[in-house]
């Protein structure tokens, strides 16, 4: 069956040193800091726990039920990359095991994002292999349908495109394009630097609704503080 599809080369990717600046620094922190964008939905979860990478992505668009493009695209990755992958509607099946695990690792692939199935996630955790996908399943795959590697690609509603980086940990998965990855790791400093102000406070017993000025918000809502008699009418 031809179905056509492409493999682009050697496509642009972020500059290496902002990559590792935005590894230092949690999903949520770098979605906020780009104003609450670029975050993939809630269904894309890690095998496992504890871990937090950030990479350059490498994107393949397969078939559902198909993983051929991700061994067209297994030779296109190289250190510092991490995987992602779609399909052209949706699917669950297990496009993505140990097998293929392997050979990015020696590869010096960082991990892999599926908006798919994947399998072997006991395998994919006593070998060091980051994952995140939209489901785990047994469920095999045919090599059979063209398909395309290193194009833009939509999971979530969020564009992914080759170069672009990916950060993922136990909150979910964030894309950040190329060419704002080193605006975005200041912006994420900055906040790190202002949320640990405010931990301070709080730890010194400052309340949010002080901090943050919260009390006239209350006020403006119209939101009443009323004491325990004067809600029930206890009393009365």
């Amino acid at each position: 069956m031809s179905t056509g599809g492409v493999i682009v080369t050697n496509p642009p990717k972020a500059d290496a040193r902002d990559v590792e600046a935005l590894s230092a620094f949690g999903v949520a922190t770098v979605g906020e800091a780009m104003g609450r964008t670029g975050l993939l939905g809630p269904s894309i979860r890690p095998v496992q726990q504890g871990v937090r990478v950030a990479g350059t992505a490498v994107t393949v668009l397969s078939w559902p039920g198909d993983n051929l493009m991700i061994h067209a695209a297994v030779e296109q990755c190289g250190e510092g990359d991490i995987l992602v992958v779609t399909t052209t509607s949706p699917c669950v099946d297990g496009l993505f095991g140990e097998l293929f695990a392997t050979a990015l690792q020696q590869r010096g692939v960082r991990g892999v994002v599926l908006n798919t199935g994947i399998r072997d996630t006991q395998e994919l955790r006593d070998m060091g292999f980051a994952a995140w996908s939209r489901a785990v399943s047994s469920q095999g795959t045919v090599k059979a349908t063209g398909g395309s590697v290193n194009v833009p690609i939509a999971i979530d509603g969020q564009v992914v495109r080759p170069g672009d980086v990916i950060v993922a940990d136990d909150d979910g998965v964030v894309v950040v394009p190329r060419e704002r990855a080193g605006e975005t790791a200041e912006r994420s400093a900055a906040r790190e630097a202002k949320e640990a102000a405010t931990r301070a406070a709080f730890l010194a017993g400052q309340l949010g609704l002080d901090r943050y000025g919260l009390r006239d918000t209350l006020k403006r809502l119209g939101v009443e503080y009323l004491s325990y008699e004067e809600y029930t009418g206890a009393g009365s």
